[in-house]
């Protein structure tokens, strides 16, 4: 490197990438990243950040910032339908550790930006997104560039390849904090050592909250939003997956018909593209039950970002969610919530913000028990508000806390430069 192009190197800010299944169509994720980006633009300004995921297209036109894909294969998460198909995703297994370490070495640091990207409930592959997790991980080994895992979400289910990619994966890194100590302790029981790994609460948690609406004046009907989900169950799901999401669907749709025929507005809410499929037909089959329903009744329309799902949160009074970030959401803005989890990660969620009674199983739903916890629930919107308002300030503090640690421990304390890895 001449002299010239050193002191270019070192006058410049720090090579951040960020990586992860980021503009593909998942809320949560997207917000997640937001919020690291907004750490960023405040303590450093002058880094140079591109990514290293699933929707790269999406993701560069929402940020102006470059993006890399995933995988070199871009077929990769299509279904594989000829012998050109397959060997080419055989092949693209190869070539993907050589495509990420090429990234990688690029940056001083790269950052798994909160997410579940530890967690094997729903069906996954092992060789799908666990293999890139963990070719990320084993790159920044091998060409020294640190990578850290941010309050990430780790479960102990899924099958045992998966839980042992994953294991690796998170052995690699260079930094770890969990979003919650059953993650951290799912981890440990893997038998990895992260005995001195943080814990500190979801990313979004530090997102800017929109103006909450004041609460439904007396007399007037009340609206409860409803997360959906296309849910179609667990990796040991994978036979009966149309079954399980014909089950749930038939559940939420006659819980929002209760709702309707007890005097409540809905507001359907989504937290995936996915998920339209599964508001669109509930819905629909609400409205074939009730043809002269006024349509302002049952409202479906699918936010396109986490910071438009919120404004819709915002303005109902309470809120029965699915996917985790939906009842993270929801209690960021200190709405009563009911939570029909699929992990344990919404229980705890929820306990922590005192409402464990308020929680059920997405497999075991009872729709009587649901009706039951949502009555009690509105009962009491006054006082589990005040509780969650002074948890979600706590919740921003450790966040806070976090970022200064990651500025200690992760990021450069002055410009450095790559010399040796350009």
């Amino acid at each position: 490197m001449s002299s010239d192009s050193f002191t270019t190197a070192a006058a410049r800010g720090p090579r951040i990438g960020l990586f992860g299944l980021l503009g593909h169509g998942n809320l949560g994720n997207d917000g997640s990243l937001e919020a690291f980006l907004a750490f960023l633009a405040k303590s450093y300004p002058d880094a140079e950040i591109d990514f290293l995921c699933s929707g790269p297209e999406v993701v560069e036109a929402r940020y102006g910032l470059r993006a890399t894909r995933m995988n070199w294969n871009r077929d990769e998460y299509n279904t594989a339908s000829s012998l050109r198909s397959v060997a080419l995703k055989g092949i693209g297994k190869i070539v993907d550790f050589f495509w990420t370490a090429s990234w990688v070495r690029r940056h001083d640091v790269v950052v798994v930006p909160g997410m579940g990207v530890l967690e094997g409930g729903l069906p996954l592959r092992w060789w799908g997104f666990p293999y890139s997790l963990l070719l990320l991980t084993a790159a920044g080994r091998v060409v020294g560039t640190k990578v850290a895992l941010v309050s990430v979400g780790a479960n102990s289910s899924g099958r045992r390849m998966t839980r042992r990619v994953f294991t690796l994966a998170a052995r690699l890194a260079y930094y770890r904090s969990f979003r919650d100590q059953l993650s951290k302790d799912a981890m440990r029981a893997t038998g990895l050592g992260i005995a001195d790994d943080p814990v500190y609460p979801d990313l979004a948690f530090s997102l800017p909250i929109p103006e909450v609406r004041s609460a439904t004046p007396p007399g007037e009907p009340t609206t409860v939003g409803v997360g959906v989900m296309t849910y179609r169950g667990t990796e040991d799901d994978r036979d009966q997956g149309e079954e399980v999401f014909a089950d749930y669907l038939a559940k939420m749709t006659r819980f929002v018909d209760w709702l309707v025929e007890h005097g409540h507005r809905v507001r359907l809410l989504t937290g995936d593209h996915e998920d339209e499929l599964a508001s669109a037909t509930i819905l629909a089959a609400v409205r074939a039950g009730r043809p002269d329903l006024d349509p302002s009744w049952v409202v479906d329309e699918p936010p396109r970002s986490l910071d438009e799902l919120m404004e819709q949160m915002a303005a109902v009074d309470t809120i029965v969610a699915t996917r985790y970030h939906n009842v993270v959401c929801a209690l960021m803005l200190s709405k009563p919530t009911v939570s029909i989890g699929y992990a344990a990660k919404n229980d705890v969620l929820m306990a922590d913000m005192g409402l464990a009674e308020f929680c059920q199983y997405i497999r075991t739903l009872d729709v009587d028990r649901l009706m039951s916890q949502y009555t009690a629930l509105e009962s009491r919107r006054d006082v589990v508000g005040q509780a969650m308002d002074e948890r979600n300030a706590v919740n921003r503090r450790l966040i806070d806390e976090q970022y200064e640690v990651l500025t200690s421990q992760l990021f450069p304390k002055s410009a450095e430069t790559l010399e040796g890895r350009s």
